[in-house]
């Protein structure tokens, strides 16, 4: 596949990039980008949580009342789960979400996202992102040339770009990433790829 490479202000610089088919013309596997998408997700969860049970409450460990011949139920101390203000039967545990994930489903799985972004005709090449002051109008404006202001944006360099993150990151839906740190989630979740052809290179041989 070909697509047009645009300049910062949105004008068809009238060269033409390759897009690697291994990578942006596969058969995408809908089960390889579910399990990377979980895994990711599962990586972001701190697993911290956690509730009190029937030992940790504080409270009296005394026996309420006797067991028989008071015409009630039976019941234990005022720690008890059936009480308000027991403790809690089979509460959360801090725990660790995370998984292993073999790489190569981890590769199937970020191909996959760039071939249905290919598909969908939502990659945008550029020559080149360079910013002269950190400014956020600065991107507000190489959005607008592209088209794509108003939705939700991934912009890969090949490298950090200091002026372009702080120009970046005060807009809610832009999104800023280096061509080696691209995963399948980060990918999926934006509307727009606006790949430079420097990070194109590197994209296509991941």
């Amino acid at each position: 596949m070909e697509l047009a490479v645009y300049n910062q202000q949105g004008q068809d610089t009238g060269r033409r990039v390759t897009l690697n088919d291994e990578v942006f013309a596969i058969v995408p596997s809908e089960h390889a980008l579910y399990l990377d998408v979980k895994q990711y997700l599962a990586n972001q969860r701190q697993g911290t949580h956690k509730s009190k049970e029937r030992s940790e409450v504080s409270g009296s460990t005394r026996k309420l009342h006797k067991q028989k011949g008071g015409g009630g139920s039976r019941i234990g101390d005022i720690n008890s789960p059936v009480l308000v203000g027991g403790g809690r039967v089979f509460g959360p545990r801090p725990r660790d979400y995370r998984f292993k994930l073999n790489k190569k489903v981890k590769q199937l799985a970020r191909r996959s996202a760039l071939t249905l972004k290919a598909q969908e005709g939502q990659i945008i090449v550029v020559d080149k992102v360079e910013f002269g002051t950190p400014k956020t109008k600065e991107y507000i404006n190489f959005a607008k040339n592209l088209k794509v202001d108003g939705k939700k944006v991934l912009l890969v360099l090949d490298k950090a770009d200091e002026n372009v993150y702080l120009s970046m990151r005060n807009v809610p839906d832009a999104r800023l990433a280096k061509a080696s740190d691209i995963n399948t989630y980060i990918v999926l979740n934006n509307k727009a790829l606006i790949l430079t052809e420097q990070s194109l290179e590197t994209i296509n041989k991941l």
